[in-house]
């Protein structure tokens, strides 16, 4: 067998088993790598290299290296996660760099970060004023979290006394012109909510990007064709718009009859729109 194509079956081999290795390491090291993952990823690649190009003999040294290193791997991430103390010992602990607003040099100092890579974080946070900041962390992976005080975080709902629309998700239901069966489960809707839907906008499932549904039922798509504009949801607007017009509507009849019995129907009427108005609103904007 030709030596190039020995090269091509092993490294469609080595690929096809770092794939599967990586699967069982789990998607931790992929979403948060500490140094220690880089290093053991490097070390793991390297190996590979070796494996696919054939430079130790014989290659089943390479194999057992290869093996093992994995292997090694693979006992390192169960035991950090049944063992604090491994899990501080390969990746380290987190540190609190910025205490009650003052920076703590020391801990500084301890991490091996520079005035100037505090500097970087914070901006990479948009903060830019090291004063605002009340209580930051280096993580074990050397990204810094940051809590603001009091008076520089932004207002919220709660705090203005607002209510605001429970979110719960929004559910992908078609992708690629596919429709997913199960995000529409999930909603408590079926394909033939969706047809509906759709041909209410004179759309096909198949010229259908992207389509999502959120939490209120309202159905958002992009198409595959970017010159055609497809009408965005307005049903909770439109409702809000009626409701609002049937408050004026019963205020005005109110002051425009003389029979005092319908004036007071009329205000009545008028009193208890206002109510549901005043519940609603925060969900229909």
């Amino acid at each position: 067998m030709p030596d190039w194509l020995m090269t091509v079956i092993r490294s469609v081999g080595v690929l096809v088993l770092m794939a599967v290795w990586m699967r069982l390491l789990g998607r931790k090291m992929a979403a948060r790598m500490t140094p220690f993952d880089r290093v053991y990823l490097v070390g793991f690649g390297v190996l590979a290299a070796v494996l696919v190009l054939n430079l130790i003999q014989p290659p089943l040294l390479a194999w057992i290296a290869w093996l093992t290193w994995g292997l090694t791997g693979l006992a390192y991430s169960f035991l950090s996660l049944k063992s604090k103390w491994v899990r501080d010992l390969l990746h380290g602990k987190e540190a609190v760099v910025i205490k009650h607003g003052k920076i703590m040099e020391d801990q500084l100092k301890q991490v091996r970060y520079t005035p100037e890579d505090l500097l970087q974080q914070l901006r990479g946070k948009q903060i830019f004023n090291v004063a605002d900041v009340e209580f930051a962390v280096m993580e074990a992976n050397g990204e810094i979290n940051a809590l603001m005080k009091s008076n520089k975080q932004p207002l919220t709902a709660q705090q203005l006394g607002v209510e605001t629309a429970p979110e719960t998700g929004v559910q992908t239901v078609i992708l690629d012109g596919n429709i997913l069966d199960e995000p529409l489960a999930t909603m408590g809707l079926n394909r033939g909510w969706l047809n509906t839907e759709l041909s209410k906008l004179d759309v096909s499932p198949e010229n259908v990007f992207l389509a999502q549904v959120n939490t209120m039922g309202e159905l958002y798509i992009d198409l595959f064709d970017d010159a055609i504009q497809v009408a965005q949801p307005t049903a909770r607007q439109l409702l809000l718009t009626t409701l609002e017009k049937a408050k004026a509507d019963l205020q005005s009849f109110s002051l425009d009859t003389d029979d005092e019995k319908a004036k007071q129907m009329y205000r009545q009427c008028a009193t208890e729109v206002s109510s549901i108005l005043y519940d609603v609103r925060p969900l229909l904007k």
